[in-house]
């Protein structure tokens, strides 16, 4: 542990140094769509909108940390280019992708990426006090319960069309099952709805969270195996896919994080003991080497010999979460033993940056430095948890 935090601190700058100086799109505006795993930017990559909304999150929780203008300059931009080009102003929503240009190319509202941009705009308010971005954040907070939300049924719906219309494809990704309701989305809309409270308290706002957490506990924390429930029909029937051992870990620390946002002693309570549920489920993925397989394809019982970037960092906080928990120090050596892992498996360190990941044997996956889904939010928040916890 004595290197541990130091090392967050350095690691953290390293990451924002990379996104500083290897993504901002002089040609175009806002940030290159793709950069591979050569290091080759891709200047006429679809930009998209979860990416650019996690870049505004990553400088915008940084800059109270490293106090660099440039940290701010680039949440900043994150958050004009947001405002200006993803913002839909004549329906109310976030284009899930635009052309490398700025004009609209996928303009579907995928409700995963309106709350990703909620998440970002609070965390920029709070380092820039911009009455524009609370309110954008609030708007789209608005857009989400008045569209999403499932009056009969509660919980919410995955995807509609740019005008607010059902749509037949609700996928995040093509690897995901085309159900109305999912927990990746449900989780991401807490969290950025927990981080609007954060700086706007709200009445009606906390009672969300509250139902939220509520209808997780109930329909997607499996207490009996330790692992999350994915996918569900409009009624709340399952449909049984994969386990998601980063998702686990990331659940068990972040629903946590949101009980607490609102001071909900019973929900606080309840979460502290799905925290440790699905600590240990998670750990199910723990390889001998620190790190932590991807998914295990429930219907075979086929491992994904997959060691991702993202879930080592959710890993990370995991483990000093269980440890500060529970007061046991054999999770504080899991991070300890995750994070050297990461250091020798998954930090490039001639160029920067993680890569997206390794196989079985340890070569590289060999997939976007930045991208759609590559991007600075669950490493560098890896990186600030460590340091406000340690």
């Amino acid at each position: 542990m004595s290197d541990l935090k130091p090392d967050m601190y350095s690691e953290l700058l390293s990451i924002l140094d990379y996104w500083s100086i290897n993504t901002i799109d002089l040609k175009n505006g806002g940030f290159i769509g793709a950069i591979d795993y050569n290091d080759v930017k891709d200047y006429s990559a679809d930009k998209g909108s979860v990416l650019n909304a996690r870049i505004l999150w990553a400088f915008s929780a940084s800059y109270p940390i490293t106090k660099n203008p440039k940290h701010y300059a680039i949440a900043e931009r994150a958050y004009n280019y947001i405002n200006e080009f993803f913002y839909d102003s004549e329906y109310g929503g976030i284009f899930w992708s635009l052309n490398y240009d700025g004009t609209p190319k996928d303009t579907k509202n995928q409700i995963y990426a309106l709350a990703f941009t909620i998440y970002g705009l609070a965390e920029y308010y709070a380092i820039s006090k911009s009455e524009n971005a609370l309110h954008l954040a609030i708007d789209l907070y608005k857009k989400i319960e008045e569209h999403s939300y499932d009056t009969e049924h509660k919980g919410y719906f995955e995807a509609f069309t740019r005008d607010w219309q059902p749509i037949e494809d609700l996928r995040l990704s093509d690897k995901d099952a085309n159900e109305k309701k999912t927990m990746n989305t449900h989780l991401h809309i807490v969290e950025g709805y927990a981080n609007l409270y954060k700086i706007w308290k709200d009445e009606g706002l906390k009672q969300s969270i509250q139902e939220l957490l509520t209808t997780i506990d109930e329909h997607f924390i499996n207490t009996e195996t330790g692992h999350l429930r994915l996918f569900f029909s409009e009624d709340w029937v399952e449909k049984e896919d994969v386990i998601s051992y980063g998702h686990d870990i990331e659940a068990a620390w972040l629903l946590l994080w949101c009980a607490e946002a609102i001071d909900d002693k019973i929900l606080i309570e309840k979460y502290r003991a799905h925290a440790i549920i699905l600590t240990k489920g998670a750990e199910e993925g723990l390889d001998t080497d620190g790190g932590l397989w991807y998914e295990l394809e429930i219907a075979n019982n086929h491992m994904i010999a997959e060691k991702h970037w993202w879930p080592q960092s959710e890993f990370l906080i995991g483990m000093i979460n269980a440890w500060q928990l529970t007061g046991d120090k054999t999770y504080l050596k899991k991070a300890e033993n995750s994070w050297e892992f990461i250091q020798n498996h998954i930090l490039d360190k001639d160029k920067g940056e993680w890569i997206w990941g390794v196989n079985k044997d340890y070569s590289k996956i060999e997939k976007d430095k930045a991208g759609f889904w590559k991007c600075p939010y669950h490493n560098s928040r890896a990186c600030i948890e460590l340091l406000q916890r340690l």
